[in-house]
């Protein structure tokens, strides 16, 4: 694989940049803080892209790190490369919400599904792990020699155990123990039995809150009691319009003196009786054979009185008897006409006191004291509308009593609702504690139900934590032994180069000790200098390389300030070897010139590029 051409149009500090890449060395050459690493970035967002991370890591992450900065809207570029002969162009852009990917065949002249299987056959199974533990070469980065030896004997270890320097059995092992660890301190043991307890106590309440009693009845008893309370108000009006009709009725016969139907029908049974005495008094007086009897009685008696006196007179004792029996007679006379007198005064008398009566009662009950038979037949259909009255009265005294009844019947009603009412809320607010304690139930269920499954999870994952763990013991031994000789030989290879000889070999005992061989001796890779050690890592990286991309097309190397730890000597050494050892393209980013100027010095052609 061969880069040649790449354009940002927007990522970090450049903006519409655009920079070619040739075969052989390339260097690109800028000072501290020129943008080495941001162009590494991109070539690396270019070839695996850039994710953005989450939370608090998304401030200092990569993708916030390289945003443009100026005119954000174009964090986007793109990379011209070549594999195999054919020219593809990768263009991407990195912004969350517009991020895309077009893969370009120019040489084929057609558009490429961005797939992972196409990725990785135009990358050449390169993956961004592989890459920044193989071709993109750096230093070792430990400050000490001490901590420089530790990361390059681990680094060589793996690469001797596994064959793949991002992998680390001893870390792996050591982590796969750990992770056993924390996954046992992560079950739950109990949650099973408290899981069993809580279904049982869910069945429990669930048939509970499914009996009768817990219906909620509270709105139909609400609307029963209001539909009663507009009843009562309905029937309230009703009985307040028939008492104001009884009052008007009562007030009525009270201002003609009545109280009940009784008192009319005496008044009435009175005005007759005035009525008929009357009428019998003035029937009497006018008879013409009482006033006849009366003044043939006078008259008799003045008719023997005076004969009685004549005969007394003029016969004294000859019709004496005669005139005592006249005189008698004239006496019974007289008695009986003072007897026929008396009794017409007293019918006249009679009449008058009865007609004064009546007379008082018609101008009372009519306003006309004139007595006819017409103004009693008046007087009686005025008792008849009295008497009407007092029924009206009677019977509205009646329904305004069954109305009352009605009213205390629905009062009593109404309690009784409002005591339900009272009842529901009472059992709707046990019902809603039954309820909250259910659903605190069934979620303490869910969360133990999730933790059962977890703990299914976890056990699944120690199960398969323990396979890895033999499978690693297994296939270490294996890996170990067919690659460990490769790397003692490839690596060894590259040592002699890159030292220009001094040291003919590298090779690693069955305890992983690390060992650089010369014609005299053993040198032990804790003896010799941090240079020396970059150097081994550099051969390492190479051996790696080469190993990753078989007979294939050589990789490009990237070496970002690779040669920090290198004296003059050795990186004029290791320049002159790598240009006649490695085929491939190579990209060098320095912030010295000393590299360009050992390359023109040795004429080794390179391209040079100043950022």
């Amino acid at each position: 694989m061969k880069l040649l051409e790449l354009h940002i149009d927007g990522f970090g500090k450049f903006h519409d940049r655009t920079i070619s890449f040739e075969d052989g060395i390339n260097i690109i050459y800028g000072k501290n803080e020129a943008g080495k690493s941001t162009l590494h970035t991109f070539l690396r967002g270019m070839l695996f892209g850039i994710e953005r991370g989450r939370g608090r890591a998304a401030k200092n992450d990569t993708y916030s790190k390289f945003e443009p900065w100026e005119n954000s809207g174009t964090y986007e570029g793109w990379l011209r490369l070549e594999r195999n002969g054919t020219i593809y162009r990768i263009e991407r852009r990195f912004r969350k919400d517009n991020k895309s990917l077009k893969i370009t065949n120019e040489t084929r002249g057609r558009e490429e599904e961005p797939t992972k299987a196409f990725l990785d056959e135009v990358l050449g199974g390169l993956n961004e792990t592989t890459y920044n533990n193989t071709i993109s070469i750096g230093q070792l980065k430990s400050a000490t020699e001490d901590g420089m030896i530790g990361e390059l004997k681990n680094y060589i270890a793996n690469m001797n155990t596994t064959g793949n320097i991002s992998l680390n059995i001893t870390k792996a092992t050591a982590f796969l123990r750990n992770q056993k660890r924390t996954l046992e301190a992560g079950l739950v043991p109990d949650a099973s039995r408290e899981y069993t307890a809580l279904l049982a106590e869910i069945r429990n309440v669930e048939s509970e809150i499914a009996a009768p009693q817990y219906e909620n009845q509270l709105s139909s008893y609400q609307t029963m009691r209001n539909q009663v309370k507009n009843i009562i108000e309905g029937t309230q009006i009703e009985k307040t319009a028939l008492d104001e009709k009884i009052q008007n009725a009562k007030r009525i016969l009270e201002d003609n003196q009545f109280s009940d139907q009784n008192s009319v029908n005496s008044y009435a049974d009175q005005c007759e009786d005035y009525y008929e005495n009357f009428l019998t008094a003035k029937a009497e007086s006018n008879k013409k054979s009482r006033k006849f009897f009366r003044l043939l009685a006078y008259l008799l008696a003045v008719v023997c009185a005076g004969a009685a006196a004549y005969l007394e007179l003029t016969y004294p004792t000859q019709y004496f008897p005669i005139a005592v029996a006249c005189g008698g007679a004239a006496v019974i006379w007289m008695i009986l006409g003072i007897v026929l007198n008396n009794r017409l005064k007293r019918e006249r008398t009679i009449m008058e006191e009865n007609h004064d009566k009546l007379a008082e009662i018609l101008r009372k009950t009519l306003g006309d004291s004139t007595i006819s038979d017409a103004a009693m037949d008046a007087f009686q259909k005025k008792m008849d509308e009295f008497s009407e009255l007092c029924t009206v009265v009677s019977q509205s005294e009646q329904a305004a009593k069954k109305l009352m009844e009605d009213i205390n019947s629905l009062r009593e009603k109404q309690n009784n609702c409002s005591e339900m009412i009272e009842q529901q809320q009472r059992t709707q607010w046990e019902l809603e504690k039954k309820l909250e304690h259910l659903n605190h139930c069934k979620t303490r269920a869910i969360n133990l139900k999730r933790i059962l499954a977890e703990n299914d999870k976890i056990r699944e994952e120690i199960t398969a934590i323990e396979l890895a763990q033999e499978t690693m013991t297994d296939l270490s031994s294996s890996i170990r032994d067919s690659f460990g000789l490769y790397l003692n030989k490839e690596a060894s290879r590259l040592v002699n180069g890159i030292t220009g000889g001094i040291y003919d070999s590298m090779s690693i005992d069955e305890n992983l000790n690390v060992f650089l061989n010369t014609k005299r001796k053993l040198v032990p890779i804790e003896q010799v200098s941090s240079g020396t050690m970059d150097q081994v890592y550099l051969a390492l990286r190479l051996a790696a390389a080469k190993l990753l991309q078989g007979d294939g097309d050589p990789f490009p190397l990237i070496f970002d300030d690779s040669f920090t730890q290198y004296d003059d000597e050795r990186l004029r050494t290791a320049l002159k070897w790598m240009a006649e050892a490695y085929g491939g393209q190579m990209l060098i980013f320095t912030c010295h010139k000393r590299e360009g100027q050992m390359l023109r010095a040795h004429q080794v052609p390179y391209n040079y590029i100043e950022i």
